[in-house]
């Protein structure tokens, strides 16, 4: 299992495609005074639309990814999209970053460079983190036609094995929010018996409870 570096690059033509096929909309009706009170308020999507046609601008967001160190690798019968960015200091702690549900890799662009290089914004060295930040299973760059659907814990499972397995790192710590938190969680849970897990925190987890019996 040997990590291929990888650079994101969509081919023009696809961009061109997309443009076209948001200027091709054709936009249902809506009952009057309607707003939000039956789904997305038509006036709102097509503002939306309007700007990833006319105003998103892909290769800007591209290049802000392709400042990363990413990868591909063969791991649990999917490639796995990941970044690797190592940290600056004494003795980094890796970091595994879980992103959510709809989102990628791209919520962690401004938070990457202030935990890998923590002294470059004031902080201290020793606080530093090497990070590793996959695009979850089904979702961006970790995404193939007929490919394995992965719930909470075969997305777990691949994690703990990129960072032990692939990465070598015998201990890490883990973050994830939103749909990542359930990974976390499930991660924490799984690997704290082999003693992998320094740490896990997860943000926006909701919790069933039992209630009470009548």
């Amino acid at each position: 299992m040997t990590p291929v570096p990888f650079t994101i690059a969509v081919p023009d033509d696809v961009l061109t495609d997309l443009r076209e096929r948001l200027a091709r909309v054709r936009w249902p009706d809506e009952a009057p005074d309607a707003g939000w009170r039956y789904g997305t308020d038509l006036a709102y999507m097509k503002e939306l639309v309007a700007y990833w046609r006319d105003r998103y601008d892909w290769r800007k967001n591209e290049a802000v990814l392709n400042r990363f160190r990413q990868f591909t690798v063969a791991l649990s019968g999917i490639e796995l999209h990941f970044i690797h960015e190592p940290g600056v200091g004494p003795s980094p702690m890796p970091l595994l970053l879980s992103h959510g549900w709809p989102g990628s890799v791209l919520e962690f662009h401004k938070i990457i460079p202030m935990l890998t290089d923590p002294a470059r914004f004031g902080g201290d060295p020793a606080d530093a983190f090497t990070v590793v930040a996959p695009s979850l299973p089904g979702y961006g760059f970790s995404f193939r036609p007929n490919q394995p659907r992965f719930g909470v814990t075969e997305i777990a499972d691949a994690f703990a094995s990129l960072m032990t397995d692939v990465l070598g790192y015998p201990r890490f710590g883990a973050q994830g929010g939103d749909w990542g938190a359930f990974v976390t969680a499930r991660l924490g849970y799984a690997s704290s018996a082999r003693g992998a897990i320094a740490g896990a925190t997860s943000s926006g987890v909701s919790a069933r409870t039992r209630s009470s019996p009548t």
